[in-house]
């Protein structure tokens, strides 16, 4: 593998680093503190085809591969992991399904306005009752006629009320278990579709988390992904393509807090000179800096991978993930750590990187799920 990326990489790497550091991190801080959605950060990305990122030219998108999205997800993380996460969904978990599983119509009718920034999309199979454990949904789908009645609640569904269409995995034949499950292109304005409460969330304060409820949703059939009992597959080779970017924006967050880290041991004095002097402070920047490093090869290999399409990338993007999110833990502690009591002050953004680091581990499955995910894989081989 060749670890350069190709001058176009690179263009979009340092087009995006520009205009982060000059649009995004400037406001960032207060739209976390005021729990408000980037719009018109969302808006300038949609000028700018980021929106569309992982959607083919032919319908309207930049068709950049997994490894120009990697980089892109990292430079927009560093400023705002709010706005990554939602730029990451509705590429990755909403348009990635539609244009590797959808079929033309569904293409054309969704993937032009998706990367124009029309709309926004998301993806929804967690339940409250169900996160881990997929394969046991309580959402129920039946058919009647040329319409399919979705009924039960979603969680944790990212991009909820600014959302326009989410792609819904629900149960057609729930006694198959995981074999029995399909998957479904909602929109908002479906009868029976209404979105629930917005959680108040710890991180990622500007991105819209909450769920959603299906009262015998009319969904038609011609909005089905794929044939019935395929839900499952769709779900985790859409995850698989998803880790990677959470991984991406894992080594954002981290890149960002280590940033702040370094200007502020420069200018910030004890004992009579700035503390980037003293031999505890450099390890730990030299600690984060290795980590961050490591953890972005392992993400632009997965990406690499799954770029080729001729490969199994399942483990490694488990493992970019994986390593990547505790990474970014353990990076954001030590930039509190650096910055002392002023870490835990609001007016420094290490705060933030804290707080927005700890779900990385969470969402897009947890590093537990992970470590089953490589160990399997690893068992399989032998």
């Amino acid at each position: 593998m060749d670890f350069a990326l190709t001058e176009e990489q690179g263009l979009l790497r340092d087009t995006m680093r520009e205009f982060v550091s000059r649009e995004i991190s400037p406001e960032a801080g207060e739209l976390d503190r005021l729990s408000q959605f980037p719009s018109r950060a969302i808006q300038r990305l949609a000028e700018l085809g980021l929106l569309g990122m992982a959607i083919p030219e032919a319908f309207g998108g930049a068709g950049l591969d997994t490894l120009g999205s990697a980089v892109a997800i990292e430079e927009i993380a560093r400023g705002s992991a709010s706005l990554a996460v939602t730029v990451s969904v509705t590429n990755s978990v909403c348009a990635g399904p539609i244009v590797h599983f959808g079929n033309e119509d569904q293409r054309r009718r969704y993937l032009p306005r998706l990367a124009k920034g029309e709309i926004l999309g998301g993806f929804s199979l967690t339940e409250p009752d169900s996160g881990s454990d997929a394969a046991h949904l309580r959402t129920r789908a039946s058919l009647e006629g040329d319409t399919y009645l979705l009924t039960g609640d979603k969680a944790w569904v990212s991009n909820v009320q600014v959302g326009h269409v989410f792609v819904v995995l629900a149960a057609t034949r729930p006694e198959q278990g995981s074999h029995g499950l399909t998957a479904f292109l909602v929109e908002r304005d479906f009868p029976g579709f209404s979105f629930g409460k917005v959680e108040d969330k710890m991180g990622l304060r500007s991105s819209l988390t909450g769920s959603l409820e299906l009262q015998d949703c009319r969904v038609p059939v011609a909005n089905r992904l794929g044939e019935e009992g395929q839900g499952f597959k769709i779900a985790m080779a859409t995850l698989d393509g998803a880790r990677i970017g959470i991984a991406a924006q894992a080594v954002g967050i981290a890149r960002g807090a280590l940033q702040e880290s370094i200007a502020f041991a420069r200018q910030r004095k004890a004992f009579g000179r700035p503390i980037c002097q003293f031999q505890a402070i450099q390890f730990m920047l030299a600690d984060m800096a290795t980590a961050i490093d490591a953890a972005r090869l392992l993400v632009h290999r997965a990406a690499h991978l799954r770029d080729r399409g001729d490969v199994q990338f399942t483990k490694e993007a488990s493992m970019a993930k994986l390593f990547a999110t505790e990474m970014v833990n353990r990076v954001a502690y030590q930039a509190v750590q650096i910055h002392g009591a002023y870490g835990y002050s609001r007016e420094y953004p290490v705060e933030r990187y804290y707080r927005d680091a700890r779900v990385t581990t969470i969402y897009e499955g947890t590093s537990e799920i992970q470590r089953l995910v490589i160990a399997r894989r690893l068992l399989e081989s032998v």
